[in-house]
């Protein structure tokens, strides 16, 4: 792998040449003078940390409700764990830190309050509108629903950020050679694509292949550590899944007295590294056979090029698996799931039968017109909302009156 075919003289970074270039970005949808001081992702990641929808993640769910304890993960510090993680992979291949920052900073924004029980339930409730998809809904905001700039709606950001967010998991049209075949195509990115092409039908760059490993990553161990914290599973448990049970094991043969805390933390950040080493060899003997000479190269192979080898892919699908029994589907978050969907559900029914019950800027984008619309944007606010907020509109607006 050649790492120093491409230096930007402005701000004196040396990156692979199938690295995204941001001296050779595709620019942004309308023309804006640049900034002397950042490149185009690193102003892409700004705009990103300084919105809104960025600040409401730290009131959302991972797996935990915000009221179940302080120190579990949320959208905002999972994020930044996946950002964490996706640089540290980008610098050791030669590609663009800051655009992987961005794109794993960005990638929950559109995620409704209380996680994926919140997401299925307003999927349902949108079943005759269009239906709902988290990640149709971050193209939303960064597209539209933001409104702080003076000459357009959203953020404006660059073709690669955008491309990256809608398309981190591969093409959107078409089955590549190692993935079946996509479902349709969300409403929000067709209707999107059809203004702006963001070539949904090939693999992303390399710097969004990164992050979104870099969110399995993150979410599998972090979420592993959360159960453990949480109690919904032991150690023991855990360690019936094997390469977990190395780790543990590794750990206890150094340190026997470890008191539980420390040990999990230990086995946790070896587990982490026992992922990423993977996947920078497995990554790092694709592009050494592959040898793309520009970001295209990769977007047009048909295939993903960041990835981990056959065996640590069936070890991330036993974590997996694991987390899915043990504590998915643990009675302790199934029941707050439940109630999430009640109050989504809730929620949905009275502002579509009632908008003016919305505050004034939502209820007039609603206006009286055609159903579809109008449930797009109770959707669009909805999934804005915080687990805090929605459970006090709820009680506000519907519990009080039962």
């Amino acid at each position: 792998m050649n790492r120093s075919d491409a230096l930007d003289p402005a701000f004196g970074v040396r990156h692979a040449p199938y690295a995204c270039d941001p001296a050779h970005s595709r620019g942004r949808l309308i023309a804006e003078p640049e900034c002397g001081t950042r490149t185009v992702f690193q102003r892409d990641r700004d705009r990103i940390v300084h919105s809104t929808a960025f600040r409401r993640m730290k009131h959302k769910t991972q797996v935990f409700v915000s009221d179940e304890g302080d120190h579990y993960r949320t959208r905002l510090t999972h994020s930044l764990e996946v950002s964490n993680i996706a640089r540290s992979i980008c610098r050791s291949l030669g590609l663009n830190e800051e655009l992987a920052e961005t794109l794993a900073l960005a990638h929950d924004l559109g995620h409704t309050p209380f996680g994926h029980a919140g997401e299925n339930a307003l999927n349902d409730c949108m079943a005759d509108h269009g239906g709902f998809d988290h990640n149709a809904q971050t193209l939303r905001i960064l597209t539209r629903l933001e409104r702080k700039y003076a000459e357009f709606d959203g953020l404006n950001l660059t073709w690669e950020t955008l491309e990256g967010v809608v398309k981190h998991n591969g093409p959107l049209v078409r089955a590549a050679k190692d993935r079946p075949a996509p479902p349709p195509i969300a409403e929000p990115i067709a209707e999107y694509v059809a203004q702006h092409d963001l070539e949904i039908d090939t693999w992303p760059g390399l710097e969004a292949q990164v992050a979104a490993l870099a969110d399995d990553i993150a979410y599998n161990n972090h979420d592993l550590d959360d159960g453990l914290r949480a109690g919904l599973f032991s150690i023991d448990e855990v360690r019936a899944v094997g390469f977990v049970d190395e780790a543990f094991r590794e750990v206890l043969d150094r340190y026997p007295d470890l008191e539980e805390p420390r040990l999990n933390h230990e086995a946790n950040r070896r587990l982490i590294s026992l992922m990423v080493d993977d996947l920078l060899a497995e990554t790092g003997r694709r592009l050494s056979a592959f040898r793309p000479g520009h970001p295209d190269a990769v977007r047009r192979r048909g295939r993903a090029t960041a990835t981990f080898s056959e065996a640590m892919a069936a070890n991330d699908r036993a974590l997996k698996d694991f987390l899915f029994a043990n504590m998915y589907k643990h009675p302790q978050v199934t029941r707050m799931t439940g109630r999430a969907r009640d109050i989504v559900r809730n929620l949905f029914g009275l502002f579509f039968d009632e908008p003016e019950a919305m505050p004034s800027p939502w209820r007039h984008r609603a206006g009286t017109g055609e159903a579809a619309r109008r449930a797009r944007v109770i959707a669009d606010y909805i999934a804005g909302m915080t687990d805090r907020f929605a459970m006090n509109e709820h009680d506000r607006l519907i519990a009080a009156e039962r």
